[in-house]
């Protein structure tokens, strides 16, 4: 996808490039920038020598040495005094150049760390939402692949509010409340399990015929004739109708979905065979702003569904049911609780 947040030593990234939030004199003292230098080896600190100073807020470029990197893309960032002398304009400026560094080098992958969230003493949180939201207006114009690395869970603080009710639509109670859909999804799933299994969803079967608090999938009312024909449209016609529906173009689509151009193609080139993976179905729900209702159509098109069972499916419920759509904040929720994230 074209914006990922993942827990990596960036130092281990196999990506074309990868940042290096350094000082102005481009000579690796602590942190990230200590790093860089001890893994890319002697012959970094000769060229960095070369090309210092750094201005602030600009950045340079060197070969990546004994980095699995090609290139490393050096940048200044600002020391926090309170958010009261332009700060956030100079860290704007580090992401920005960093990005159209990378691009005016043919590179189709970076990796940034959270630029001076270290000992400059930024705020880690507001880094990581600041990068996102800059990266993201940058990847609206440019097709490359963003890898945003967080080294550990105290590199910033998600929402404690958020993770709460988060928390508490993934307890077992919320399961308990709902357990006629877990035991449709028991039944479903075992449809290409072992004999054993078969039986003991087939005794089970009759649970299911109880009333249903779940959505109504958008089947009430239609013949099973008119059902079949609705359900024999591939998912990516679906998704065409679907944006064509709400007047948006296909690379905005694709670009609030997080997912690449590359994709987006063999979707268009393949529109009845392509079968997208749950999160590439379920960013593009999000892009569309598409209900629940709506959610659960466009995913059985591609003989999928959002079950009231597994973590990942609670959190996009809980979002699509709050009428929050911003996919990099349901990123950030999907992150914290160790989910896969959205796009592809």
């Amino acid at each position: 996808m074209p914006l990922q947040i993942i827990r990596q030593d960036i130092t281990k990234m196999r990506v074309d490039a990868i940042v290096n939030t350094t000082n102005e004199e481009m000579v690796g003292y602590s942190g990230v920038d200590l790093a860089v230098h001890k893994s890319a080896g002697p012959l970094l600190d000769a060229e960095c020598a070369k090309i210092a100073p750094l201005g602030l807020g600009t950045a340079k470029i060197t070969k990546g040495y004994n980095l699995d990197a090609k290139y490393i893309i050096h940048t200044s960032g600002p020391v926090w005094q309170g958010g009261l002398v332009g700060e956030s304009i100079i860290l704007k400026s580090c992401y920005i150049e960093s990005l159209k560094l990378a691009v005016a080098n043919g590179c189709n992958s970076i990796a940034f760390p959270l630029i001076s969230s270290g000992t400059y003493g930024y705020p880690k949180d507001q880094v990581l939402k600041f990068a996102i939201h800059v990266i993201t207006e940058f990847l609206f114009d440019h097709e490359l692949m963003v890898y945003i690395c967080v080294f550990d869970r105290t590199s910033y603080q998600f929402s404690k509010k958020l993770f709460s009710e988060i928390s508490e639509i993934i307890n077992d109670n919320y399961v308990d409340e709902y357990e006629e859909d877990f035991i449709g999804s028991v039944f479903e799933s075992a449809i290409l399990a072992d004999e054993t299994v078969r039986k003991v969803c087939t005794d089970a079967a009759p649970i299911m015929m109880a009333p249903c608090k779940a959505e109504s999938s958008g089947i009430a009312g239609k013949s099973l004739h008119e059902y079949m024909k609705a359900m024999d449209k591939s998912f990516a016609y679906k998704l065409f109708d679907l944006i064509d529906e709400r007047g948006m173009t296909d690379v905005e689509c694709y670009k609030k979905a997080n997912v690449d151009k590359k994709t987006f193609s063999k979707i268009k080139c393949n529109p009845q065979t392509y079968k997208p993976s749950k999160q590439t179905a379920v960013a593009f729900a999000i892009a569309l702003k598409l209900n629940l209702d709506e959610t659960q159509d466009l995913l059985a098109s591609a003989g999928l569904t959002l079950s009231r069972s597994f973590t990942f499916d609670k959190i996009i419920r809980y979002f699509i049911q709050k009428g929050v759509y911003d996919i990099f904040e349901i990123n950030e929720a999907l992150f914290e609780f160790d989910q896969v994230l959205l796009g592809c």
